[in-house]
């Protein structure tokens, strides 16, 4: 799905990262760690094409990154739902319409009864007529991983998705996650949170991934 060979990703002619080679397969779970600034954020950007390889080969969904036009790689980024560290969204609208928003924009027709399930699935049917500001932090985080899956994706890639949640919030994210995972999904999770890495043990078959001195490095064994 996501394949990369000796590829380097920085900004202004300094490389974040380097020399990194991965292979992202179907249903696989990472973790990604490393402090804070050593290229976290834009690792998951390069795995959704917002931003491009300076150096070396990617290679996403079978095609070369760079040899897709932009309309292309809007169509490629339908089939990666992302999770923001800073989950916007319109604070006139309603819950459920943020959650549809991707189908509203791609101008596809929003089922109302799959997107009550959805709702449901995250914990948020009671809240699908709300607005945005109303909901708690936790309530948001779930609300952004449903804007994520509403048009059923192959990866999904969450930046920090814990952050700001308390550890029973955290873990509630995590097994939903981790049901995505188990329907197939390929999932990446950027993190500080080694807590929640360990809580993972018992639950996914995962690979931990991090970032030190510019080269990507996988930090262990299945956990």
């Amino acid at each position: 799905m996501i394949e990369l060979q000796n590829v380097a990703i920085g900004y202004s002619g300094h490389d974040l990262i380097s020399e990194m080679s991965l292979r992202l397969v179907p249903g696989s779970f990472h973790f990604l760690t490393g402090p804070s600034g050593a290229g976290k954020t834009s690792f998951l950007k390069m795995c959704y094409a917002e931003m491009l390889p300076t150096a070396g080969q990617m290679a996403l969904f079978g095609r070369d990154v760079h040899s897709i036009n932009r309309d292309e790689r809007a169509m490629m980024r339908q089939r990666i739902g992302v999770v923001h560290q800073d989950c916007q969204f319109l604070d006139h609208l309603s819950v459920a319409e943020n959650v549809a928003l991707p189908l509203t924009v791609s101008g596809r027709s929003v089922h109302g009864q799959e997107l009550r399930e959805l709702l449901s699935w995250v914990g948020l049917r009671s809240q699908a007529d709300a607005l945005p500001p109303e909901l708690s932090g936790g309530e948001r985080q779930r609300a952004a991983l449903a804007r994520a899956v509403m048009m059923s994706p192959d990866i999904l890639l969450a930046d920090e998705p814990t952050g700001n949640l308390d550890w029973e919030m955290s873990l509630r994210l995590l097994t939903l996650l981790v049901e995505l995972n188990r329907m197939g999904k390929t999932v990446v999770i950027a993190t500080h949170d080694m807590n929640l890495i360990r809580q993972a043990k018992a639950q996914v078959s995962a690979r931990v991934l991090r970032i030190s001195g510019h080269r990507l490095q996988l930090a262990g064994a299945d956990l």
